[in-house]
C-alpha cells in the first residue's frame, strides 16, 4: 500500500526490485561495469561526509548520508584492497565503520534502533540502514491536589 506521504513509494520499491533482478542476471561478461546500485524510496536529502581522522583523501572512504524521517541510509565506497572483512559497528548512540582495521566515526544525529538496522557488502559498496529509535514523549508528573 503506497504510503500517504509519497503515493510512487510502491512503484519505485517495484522498480527497485526489478532492478536487482536485472543486476543479478547481468552476464559475467567484460561489457558488465555496475559496481553497486542503492535505491532508496522513502525521501530524504544525501549529504556526503568524509572521515575526519583521515590525513589524506588517499586513505579516505567516501561516505553518503540520506536523513529520511524514520531512517538513516549510509553508503559507502570501500577500497579495492580490503585485509579484513569490512563490517558497521552498530550502537544505541553511534555507528562507525571498519574497513581495514580502521573504525571511522559516522556522525548520526539521532539514536538507533539497533535491532531493526542492518548493513551488507556487495560489490565493493557498504550500506547500512539504521532504523531511527522513536523517542516517548516526556510525561509531566501529575500533579496532586
Amino acid at each position: 500500500m503506497p504510503d500517504s506521504e509519497n503515493p510512487y513509494d510502491e512503484m519505485l520499491k517495484k522498480i527497485a526490485r526489478m532492478v536487482e533482478e536485472l543486476l543479478r542476471n547481468l552476464p559475467q561478461e567484460e561489457n558488465a561495469r555496475i559496481i553497486g546500485c542503492t535505491i532508496i524510496t522513502n525521501g530524504g536529502s544525501p549529504h556526503f561526509t568524509r572521515n575526519p581522522n583521515s590525513r589524506s583523501e588517499e586513505n579516505d572512504i567516501p561516505i553518503e548520508i540520506i536523513d529520511s524521517p524514520d531512517m538513516l541510509f549510509v553508503t559507502a565506497r570501500l577500497p579495492s584492497t580490503l585485509h579484513t572483512a569490512p563490517y558497521a559497528d552498530i550502537t544505541a548512540e553511534s555507528l562507525h565503520i571498519v574497513v581495514n582495521e580502521r573504525r571511522i566515526p559516522v556522525p548520526v544525529s539521532c539514536r538507533i534502533d539497533v535491532i531493526h538496522s542492518f548493513y551488507q557488502v556487495r560489490h565493493g559498496v557498504l550500506d547500512i540502514i539504521l532504523k531511527k529509535k522513536k523517542v516517548p514523549p516526556r510525561s509531566t508528573p501529575a500533579e496532586s491536589g
